[in-house]
């Protein structure tokens, strides 16, 4: 029998009071020195302590509130059985369907009647397959020149993740979902030249630069176009297995990607263009991301961790207000809400415009002279760009409230095993489990709620292995944000294709820890030295995400 108060080398588990959150609940007496609930005192693991900063205090909260959330998100008390509201991983948002393909695809349960109406013209659009100008369906046209994609639809599949080409060079179609984005270094100390909107140039502080794209193909490449132009060209990918040894007699196959781009449309890249796979990502719990305060977030960053863990926040442009701000999403958190990842992606993945991105030219460049030839999609009557505000205020509101699914097997003896493995391999220094979103978010389903998305939004140093050399605003080539957990379990019900990571090349969560490199080594290093029994309770945990 594996003795659960002892783990990874003998130290003890952390154990941290933790009240049932309740809105009507009083706020603790922080100065009596005792835990809330008569909950034992806490016991440190040497592994996952932490030293949290104190001056990054919230402005949406009273003295009182702050006391409150500061008890319902201190870490996990006991392994012995679930926490409080732990099942409701989103909150009020949460919502309890039959387990399905469709699981990612329901809106916030706490949506308002006009929410939901909003929400489902919003889902049209997003699954809606775009056309090339001129149409006849003149409110659907408009795509390219240069495009990845017909539909938002297309690379995330069913709200889930994307799929990669495939393992197998007889499983590798044409890839939409794995797109390559594009860049190449800027010289030390030089100020580089950005496309604020694509089809222009603006010149920026580096470290407010999103990406230096490549001079002819810009910062991402599209291998389709238009009838009458050349996509810009095609990927090849060839895989090298790489056998990683595991304590108790147990091994496992890493597959290492190697990423040629071969049939180019317009003549050669730049020397130093460095290339980075990008896989869509599961779009559920957006909105709750962004209403997590920024102080929580950076607080995440100050703390001290073991392992040599720190994090660091992405600051990158907002594209509304030209202010330096947090960014959140996507793999380096280089955009700082969901209404600007989304229109950045309905200019580089379908060419589309929108009044934050106005160009009806997508990633074209200059040298891609004939880009700028073929008609657009605008039609006066409808608005100055091809996806007016109005159409995207509905993207937003459906990408911002895709619901979390509940929990499942929460009070399982196996899954709250592997949530202490997952404790005490100190995955917790990155994965952060859990937040109470702003009072004043901007969503009035999103306010105030206790969620469990385990990230801590920053970006962190995942090692060689992982490295792709590409830069997004203050994120370097061995940096990436700690994606969210939750719905993870749920990923091949969704889509049984799906696959891991950034580039898709772990085929399983088990190859997806042992990725694991830079600050997050010794973490995987417990992982691999824990038993077989152990480490299929960590899967299991994740399972139940």
């Amino acid at each position: 029998m594996i003795d659960r108060r002892v783990l990874l080398g003998g130290a003890a588990v952390l154990v941290v009071s933790a009240a049932a959150w309740s809105a009507s609940q009083p706020a603790p007496d922080a100065s009596a020195g005792e835990p809330v609930g008569g909950t034992p005192a806490p016991v440190t693991h040497a592994a996952t302590a932490a030293t949290a900063p104190t001056a990054l205090q919230r402005d949406d909260l009273t003295p009182a509130d702050r006391a409150r959330v500061a008890d319902v998100t201190a870490p996990a008390a006991d392994f012995s059985k679930a926490e409080p509201f732990e099942l409701m991983q989103a909150g009020a948002t949460t919502i309890k369907k039959l387990i399905n393909a469709d699981i990612f695809s329901h809106p916030s349960a706490n949506l308002t009647f006009e929410g939901r109406q909003n929400f489902l013209i919003g889902n049209g659009l997003f699954r809606k397959d775009w056309v090339s100008a001129p149409s006849s369906t003149q409110a659907s046209d408009g795509l390219g020149p240069l495009f990845n994609a017909r539909s938002c639809q297309a690379c995330h599949v069913k709200d889930g993740r994307g799929t990669i080409p495939g393992f197998e060079v007889s499983e590798r179609p044409d890839s939409v979902a794995l797109l390559m984005r594009l860049a190449v270094p800027p010289a030390p100390g030089a100020v580089a030249t950005v496309p604020q909107t694509p089809g222009s140039d603006k010149t920026v502080d580096r470290s407010q630069a999103v990406d230096v794209g490549d001079p002819v193909y810009g910062v991402q490449l599209q291998n389709f176009a238009v009838a009458g132009m050349p996509g810009e060209g095609s990927l090849d990918i060839q895989y090298t297995q790489v056998p990683v040894a595991l304590a108790g007699g147990e091994s496992a196959t890493l597959m290492q990607p190697r990423y040629r781009i071969a049939d180019l449309g317009y003549g050669p890249m730049h020397p130093d263009v460095q290339i980075s796979p990008r896989l869509a990502p599961p779009m559920i719990g957006l909105g709750l991301l962004e209403a997590i305060h920024e102080n929580d977030i950076l607080a995440n960053a100050a703390r001290v961790h073991a392992d040599g863990v720190s994090g660091k926040p992405n600051w990158v442009h907002d594209g509304t207000t030209g202010k330096r701000v947090l960014g959140r999403f996507n793999w380096k958190a280089a955009q700082p809400t969901v209404a600007q990842q989304s229109a950045v992606a309905f200019s580089n993945d379908m060419g589309l415009s929108t009044p934050m991105f106005p160009s009806h030219y997508g990633d074209c460049t200059p040298a891609q002279k004939q880009c700028f030839e073929m008609p657009h999609g605008a039609q006066p009557r409808l608005g100055d760009e091809e996806v007016p505000g109005r159409l995207m205020d509905f993207v937003a509101t459906y990408s911002s409230n895709l619901a979390v699914p509940e929990r499942r097997d929460i009070d399982d003896a196996r899954v709250l095993a592997g949530k202490q493995v997952f404790y005490a391999a100190n995955c917790v220094a990155c994965h952060t489990p859990k937040y109470v979103t702003r009072r004043d978010a901007e969503r009035p389903e999103h306010r105030f709620q206790l969620i469990w998305p385990y990230t801590d939004l920053l970006v962190h140093d995942m090692g060689d292995g992982l490295a792709d050399g590409v830069s997004d605003g203050e994120a370097n080539g061995r940096e990436w944000r700690t994606p969210p957990l939750w719905g993870i379990g749920l990923t091949k019900t969704v889509n049984p294709q799906a696959t891991w990571l950034h580039d898709g090349r772990a085929r399983t969560l088990l190859e997806a820890i042992l990725w694991h490199g830079g600050e997050a080594q010794a973490s995987r290093d417990r992982v691999v030295a824990v038993s077989p029994a152990e480490r299929a309770d960590l899967i299991r945990f994740l399972e139940s995400l």
